[in-house]
């Protein structure tokens, strides 16, 4: 990885794009420390610990902090995020957004907007939400024009986080969105890390630990690269056929299956999911209220149970969203292809179909193991992870993701050369 980021700065036109990305990185981190008018960030950051672990904790790791903080990007990118998903999802669901999805990039550009939009609906929203529940006693002035004044300002903050990610997606290097999350998460990394030593030395927590997690922690990483990488090589053949004075196919191929084709979003549905309940029942001042929220709180058994069982289910539904093998299968009958030892048609779909279950069997579970790992070591050194389950699948997905279109980029540019 490293070497491929050295040759990468070599590369003038590369380097010029990882600056860009830099500089927009680094403005999108300014941003997180710009705080909002007329709020008390003391009686914000009672709030988000009061919630603990749950889903206030979730989001303000999304965020970097900037939910406690309160700042212009408290929201961060996650309404976007959850545009996105719905739109994927609505693709599938209304005939009318199936055929854009299918007519190219025109289509995806369409889909694109409608997704823009919802972001901003789905914003400001959640930005009221936010205003009205979350932050109504830590406004200084209690007005509709306060809160109308927060909740565009956390609209605006998200609204223009969609355009700087989809700006560095366009000029830079990598997945906008994907870097801004990846910048959040590591950005809290040393800060946790100084805590950590600083417990050690004080005696707070076994410094014998510390090794023994490192240990477990690459391992875990090395996990989350083997699942990611990962993939089933299903061979297609494509039969010759002449097409006018020349002849196409004729040539062997495959199809890439994936291990895990549903990536990080079964973890965050899982999580969302369950933090959700539990964290508007902390606010209930019951006996009975409280104890539930006991029970389904972060790292308990219950929780750890139902967070296995929904990462499994969601892995099951998103790759079925994904993956169709009957569409798989009309492609590759279309333009003359089979799979050794199958008839085109319904058979193939049936095989890939039956490919595609087993894989996401070992993807889910393992994808489970990865996300409640953490959660188990930190009950047993009884020491805080830095890095949760989630967070790390996200860092080294993105950080894969990053090195491969730069090397994808290297490659291009190597190939237009040879041509001159």
């Amino acid at each position: 990885m490293l070497e491929t980021f050295r040759n990468a700065w070599r590369i003038e036109d590369i380097r010029k794009k990882i600056i860009y990305t830099l500089i927009m990185l680094l403005v999108y981190r300014l941003g997180s420390f710009v705080p909002i008018p007329f709020v008390d960030v003391n009686v914000i950051q009672e709030i988000v610990k009061k919630g603990g672990e749950g889903l206030l904790g979730f989001f303000n790791t999304l965020s970097g902090g900037a939910l406690e903080n309160f700042t212009i990007f408290a929201m961060s990118i996650t309404p976007y995020i959850n545009a996105t998903i719905i739109m994927q999802l609505l693709t599938v669901a209304i005939p009318r957004l199936e055929q854009l999805a299918k007519e190219g990039e025109e289509g995806r550009k369409k889909i694109a907007q409608y997704s823009r939009y919802a972001t901003i609906i789905l914003a400001f929203l959640q930005a009221f939400g936010i205003t009205y529940g979350l932050a109504h006693q830590a406004l200084v002035y209690k007005n509709i024009f306060v809160y109308l004044f927060v909740a565009l300002t956390l609209t605006a903050g998200t609204a223009f986080l969609m355009w700087l990610g989809e700006q560095i997606t366009e000029k830079g290097i990598g997945n906008g969105i994907s870097l801004m999350i990846f910048v959040n998460i590591v950005s809290r990394a040393p800060g946790q890390i100084f805590r950590l030593v600083v417990a050690s030395v004080q005696g707070a927590i076994n410094w014998l630990y510390l090794p023994f997690i490192t240990v477990f922690m690459v391992l875990l990483i090395a996990g989350v690269i083997f699942i990611d990488m990962g993939q089933r090589r299903v061979p297609v053949q494509y039969s010759k056929r002449v097409v006018g004075r020349k002849m196409y196919g004729g040539q062997s191929t495959h199809i890439p299956m994936k291990v895990n084709q549903a990536g990080v979003i079964p973890v965050i549905f899982a999580s969302v999911i369950l933090s959700f309940p539990a964290t508007l029942i902390k606010f209930i001042n019951h006996p009975v209220a409280q104890k539930i929220a006991d029970s389904l709180r972060w790292g308990s058994n219950l929780n750890l149970v139902l967070y296995i069982i929904l990462i499994i289910l969601f892995s099951y539904f998103y790759t079925a969203i994904q993956f169709d093998p009957f569409q798989i299968a009309g492609n590759i009958k279309k333009y003359g292809g089979f799979i050794p030892g199958l008839r085109p048609g319904k058979p193939t779909a049936e095989y890939l179909g039956k490919v595609t279950s087993r894989l996401t069997t070992v993807g889910a579970f393992s994808l489970a193991f990865i996300a409640v790992f953490p959660l188990i070591l930190e009950r047993i050194t009884q020491v805080q992870i830095t890095f949760t389950g989630t967070g790390l699948i996200i860092v080294v997905g993105v950080v894969l993701e990053t090195v491969k279109q730069i090397e994808s980029q290297m490659l291009m540019r190597s190939y237009r050369g040879f041509m001159k």
